[in-house]
């Protein structure tokens, strides 16, 4: 569970930020999606084939 304890003289708005903050870094929206659909392994393969090969374009660039 996510607390976010406020002071006094603090904002509500920058208290809300701060909350949505926390709460978009547990991944839990990010999960929720990610489970919303049934992905074949062999396309979660692919893509991360396919990814790593991009990565390893961009830093062969670098050099």
């Amino acid at each position: 569970m996510i607390v976010v304890p406020v002071k006094e003289s603090e904002n509500i708005e920058r208290a809300l930020k701060r909350f949505k903050r926390k709460f978009e870094k547990t991944g839990v929206v990010k999960e929720l999606r990610r489970r919303q659909c049934f992905d074949k392994p062999s396309i979660i393969k692919r893509e991360q084939k396919n990814r790593a090969v991009y990565v390893q374009k961009l830093q062969q660039r670098e050099d």
